[in-house]
């Protein structure tokens, strides 16, 4: 992620919670659907942002390990997030994750791989996190939103701030979950409302590690 969105992030972080964001709120829907049916184990949440589904996490997971690039962002989810069993940590996912030889059932990354460009590199890192048969859950922006222009974006009374996304075609999810031994066990596309007859607004991704 770039050092552009962090300070973003940051900045944002003051308004996040508070002000409507459809995208934010359907992906919370999402993940508690999903994850709610499986046993989660240990978990490695990305992008954990101001904490939205790391106390629904702690209150379904062993352990949790939520991790995020915006210390502004992480500092909220600290002060909402108080169960023993969450471990907070600052790190570029874009980078080294820093986790050591430590070992998870299921990684989770809501809307946060839109910010980085190199999808390979984190399936890569996941695969490298996950035990043997553990699963990466993935919740981003639809491709079709994208391809219209929709970008993460907040307001600020300087006006509007836009964060440096990158598009993603589903083939680029797929190709990178195969090139490092992951098979897909569901795709979901999530539509506001649930109207299926327009575009939808989020698209998920349940995988698990061969």
């Amino acid at each position: 992620m770039t050092e552009l969105n962090r300070k973003l992030y940051d900045e944002w972080s003051a308004t996040y919670d508070e002000i409507e964001n459809p995208t934010r709120d359907l992906e919370a829907k999402a993940c508690r659907e999903l994850l709610g049916a499986i046993g989660l184990g240990r978990v490695l949440e990305l992008g954990c942002g101001t904490g939205k589904n790391t106390a629904w996490l702690a209150e379904n997971a062993d352990r949790v390990t939520a991790v995020d690039l915006s210390p502004e962002m992480q500092a909220a989810a600290r002060s909402r997030v108080t169960a023993g069993n969450v471990d907070f940590k600052i790190a570029d996912l874009a980078g080294d994750w820093g986790l050591g030889e430590e070992r998870f059932e299921t990684v989770t990354a809501s809307l946060v791989l839109e910010h980085i460009e190199d999808l390979n590199k984190i399936f890569e890192n996941a695969a490298a996190s996950l035990t043997a048969g553990g699963r990466f859950y993935i919740c981003e922006l639809h491709p079709f939103k994208q391809y219209a222009g929709s970008k993460a974006r907040f307001e600020t009374e300087s006006g509007t701030k836009v964060l440096d996304c990158f598009v993603h075609n589903v083939s680029d999810y797929l190709d990178a979950a195969r090139n490092n031994g992951f098979e897909l066990e569901r795709l979901d596309e999530w539509f506001d409302g649930g109207d299926r007859n327009s575009v939808p607004r989020l698209i998920s991704f349940l995988f698990r590690l061969q």
